[in-house]
């Protein structure tokens, strides 16, 4: 043999390495990219939701709006009347003929009312209840019995089912009880 044929075979790890270290790399920047790519489209994402947040914030003020827009349309259509009512006084005015405008007025407003469900509803003579009354007064009655509406002071409402506004009542307690004076029991 050759002292030149000592010489070891040749290997093949370095290609193999820079193979591996070539591959690594294009992994590495396939990864990169796609990091880049999930990042872009978790920045679209969210500034999709920030628009979406915006248009949904913009169409509740705008339903907002055109409810309230509604509501005071109507009432404004019921001062007008009312303006109509004084401005048709004249200091010999007929009190039956302001009485009927006034009165007519307040229908159209009650109809105003219940185009929206809201509705008065009647306390006089019914017993105290506090979900729907509040106690203002307390008077002593004998014709009414003792926990009973004697007088409404303001109506109250009801939005749909639920309470708009508490009717403002006076409730009656018992009389005082008949006692005996001082002069009959001496008798």
């Amino acid at each position: 043999m050759n002292e030149n044929d000592h010489s070891q075979p040749v290997s093949d790890a370095p290609v193999e390495q820079a193979a591996e270290v070539v591959s690594l790399e294009d992994r590495v920047v396939q990864l990169e990219q796609e990091k880049n790519d999930l990042r872009e489209r978790m920045l679209r994402v969210a500034a999709e939701f920030e628009n979406w947040k915006k248009r949904s914030r913009k169409d509740q003020e705008d339903a907002q709006f055109r409810v309230k827009e509604q509501i005071l349309k109507d009432v404004i259509e019921v001062a007008d009347n009312l303006e109509r009512a004084i401005s048709s006084m004249t200091d010999a005015s007929d009190s039956k003929a302001v009485k009927d405008g006034v009165g007519l007025v307040l229908r159209m407003f009650y109809q105003k009312l219940d185009r929206y469900d809201v509705k008065a509803f009647e306390s006089k003579g019914k017993a105290f209840d506090p979900r729907l009354h509040e106690a203002v007064a307390r008077v002593p009655s004998a014709d009414v019995p003792v926990g009973g509406i004697v007088e409404e002071l303001v109506k109250g409402y009801n939005l749909g089912d639920k309470l708009l506004r508490p009717a403002s009542v006076v409730v009656a307690v018992a009389p005082p009880s008949a006692q005996p004076s001082p002069e009959a029991e001496a008798s």
